[in-house]
């Protein structure tokens, strides 16, 4: 906090900047660290330093760059989420998923305004920007719920897609309602109102436009050096949201999604690093946006949050919610079940906040002071949908029947003889597998063995929209070659993390000077043994073998017995398996089972049999998941 002998010095702006980035940061750590909800460990701590302890006051500290810092961070998180919304990937969903936008997006924002209108009490321009706030659901808050429940892959992507492109939609419906109140509502004729608003949101699509299209000439034709492509992208971000702002207020916003989506679909080299820039990025800001809009609300502003509120929240939840998505589901086709369930989650989330928070303040500074009630309702809203779906979307899902089956599953990526064995011995133990590969011929093996496969690219487009990856926690690099091994493990970290992927062969760079570097790729599974010699190894007669310990045979005893055996995965007595990437640090008790990788001269005590889940038919097709 600043002293009150005077304004804030440059020593408290810095410390004060430096404390909301090691909040912002921190939290989400650990809520990683907790598996909770990013977004309420991040609430929690800006309540805590603001109006809980009353240590951090950004709005005394910042007094004027605190706009232009919300400002700034709004632009580059609407950007970020235009970013996930393909058009070849939408063509391929659901008609469920576009009747979600075409008619359950329009009436969530006629529903939310008149509930903030008649529930809450706001003015007429509040209440219809709020609405379309409250639009957005957001992916970062849905995809890891979805993520943590493993819903079945219809509901799962009707939720999901709705997530991603609500995200752009809901931004453009409060900047329609802002720009209608505001300028309405300052003595303009109804047509020049209409006629104003028409042109800066044009002008502000076309700025998005030239802007996508100059920048993918740019990135296409190697006119920039790669160290300032990321650079190039920030200033064109902030200059695009300049320049749209000065033709129509706030139509930046606009124009900055715009942008995210026209770059989404230009096809551009290497867009995944500039994506995952931008995804660490905006990390940063929605950590620093969440303290700063919690330690910004005063005990009072929470205060207010009395019987209306609740009013307004429970209106939302169990009035809003379904009653746009039951029309908009009618007559689709969808089971009753899946729509009971997407009637009810719809958390909101980072983005929504932020713009919330945002927008409150510029209602503030043109004089609507219910403006001010944005931010506080805003939090009452996340945090009650957050924590309401976040706890119930698994028990509804499996009241409902909507649970996907199994534990969570291990992808292959890379079919041969010893690929096929291993994902047997991971079913003999109840654990999803699939294998996948380019090569239909080299997926005969696994076919052969009843296993589930892909035939297509993994890296490729199609992969993406027609598998469910929630349904698998670990991945295997397992193919012929090292380099495109390293390629997979990079594309798919951010998504299972760091201790998700896996490499065969990866442990022989620290031996070898000439392969890749170790930190490229995975982390190596078992011992490290390259391809050839896995290959090799099974050709002569190794198999994949359990073994349960016991009190009077214990893990030593195993590996006494069987020095020559490759410890590969572990599955605890609960059934969780964890795949081995250190042999040498396994540790096991009593009950877990061993899964290693034996000579045919091999003998060990108590040999598992799990019961094998059922075999099904697979069905040849390029593209398609089998099995």
């Amino acid at each position: 906090r600043p002293s009150p002998k005077g304004p804030p010095s440059m020593q408290d702006t810095l410390a004060t900047l430096a404390a909301i980035g090691a909040l912002g940061v921190g939290a989400q750590w650990l809520a990683w660290r907790l598996q909770l909800p990013a977004i309420v460990v991040m609430l929690a701590a800006g309540l805590a330093v603001g109006p809980g302890l009353q240590v951090l006051d950004p709005r005394a500290v910042l007094d004027d760059l605190m706009r232009p810092i919300l400002a700034i961070a709004v632009a580059v998180i609407l950007f970020e989420g235009g970013l996930p919304l393909r058009f070849r990937q939408l063509a391929d969903a659901a008609p469920a998923v576009k009747r979600m936008v075409l008619i359950g997006a329009p009436l969530t924002w006629a529903l939310s305004s008149a509930a903030a209108w008649g529930v809450a009490g706001l003015s007429p321009a509040v209440a219809a920007t709020f609405g379309g706030i409250m639009v957005i659901t957001g992916p970062t808050t849905v995809l890891p719920m979805l993520r943590q429940a493993r819903l079945a892959p219809r509901p799962a992507a009707i939720l999901r897609w709705e997530a991603i492109i609500h995200n752009p939609v809901g931004a453009l419906f409060a900047v329609l309602a802002f720009e209608i109140g505001v300028v309405g509502f300052l003595g303009n004729e109804t047509i020049e109102t209409a006629l104003r608003i028409a042109l800066g949101v044009g002008v502000a699509t076309a700025m998005g436009s030239a802007a996508g299209a100059a920048l993918a000439w740019v990135f296409r034709h190697g006119q920039a050096p790669e160290y300032l492509r990321a650079p190039i992208l920030i200033a064109s971000v902030l200059g695009v949201y300049v320049l749209a702002n000065a033709v129509l207020t706030e139509s930046g916003l606009v124009a900055v999604t715009v942008l995210g989506v026209w770059l989404a679909n230009a096809q551009l080299p290497a867009f995944d690093e500039l994506r995952r820039f931008k995804e660490q990025l905006t990390a940063m800001l929605v950590g620093g946006v969440f303290v700063i809009l919690g330690a910004d609300l005063d005990r009072a502003t929470i205060a207010s949050l009395d019987w209306s509120a609740a009013a307004f929240v429970a209106t939302v939840l169990f009035l809003v919610r379904p009653l746009a998505v039951l029309p908009a589901l009618a007559w689709s086709g969808v089971p009753w079940r899946d729509k009971a369930l997407i009637a009810w989650i719809a958390p909101r989330g980072l983005v929504g906040f932020a713009v919330a928070g945002f927008f409150g303040a510029r209602f503030v500074d043109l004089g609507w002071e219910d403006g001010a009630r944005l931010p506080p309702l805003a939090f009452a809203l996340v945090a009650t949908t957050v924590l309401a779906h976040g706890f119930s979307v698994r028990p509804l899902a499996r009241l409902l029947g909507l649970v996907a089956t199994g534990r969570p599953g291990v992808m292959i990526v890379g079919s041969s003889p010893w690929a096929a064995a291993f994902a047997v011995a991971l079913q003999e133990a109840e654990t999803p597998v699939l294998v996948t590969d380019r090569d239909w011929r080299r997926l005969r093996p696994a076919r052969e063995a009843s296993v589930p496969v892909y035939y297509g690219e993994i890296l490729g487009d199609a992969a993406t929209r027609s598998l469910d990856f929630t349904r698998y926690a670990t991945l295997v690099a397992a193919s012929r070659e090292s380099g495109y091994n390293a390629l997979v493990c990079a594309n798919y970290r951010p998504f299972f993390g760091q201790n998700g992927v896996f490499e065969v062969g990866q442990g022989a760079a620290e031996e070898d000077p000439r392969a890749l570097p170790s930190g490229l790729g995975g982390r190596r599974l078992g011992a490290g043994r390259d391809f050839a010699t896995l290959e090799a190894r099974h050709a002569d007669g190794w198999s994949f073998a359990w073994t349960t310990l016991t009190p009077e045979f214990g893990l030593s005893d195993y590996l006494r017995e069987s020095p020559e055996a490759d410890l590969f995965a572990l599955r605890r007595a609960d059934g969780r398996l964890i795949l081995a990437a250190d042999p040498a640090s396994v540790r096991a008790e009593p009950g877990d089972a061993l899964l290693a990788f034996r000579p045919p001269r091999h003998a060990a005590a108590a040999v598992t049999t799990f019961p094998s889940p059922p075999a099904t038919a697979d069905r040849r097709g390029a593209g398609r998941a089998t099995g």
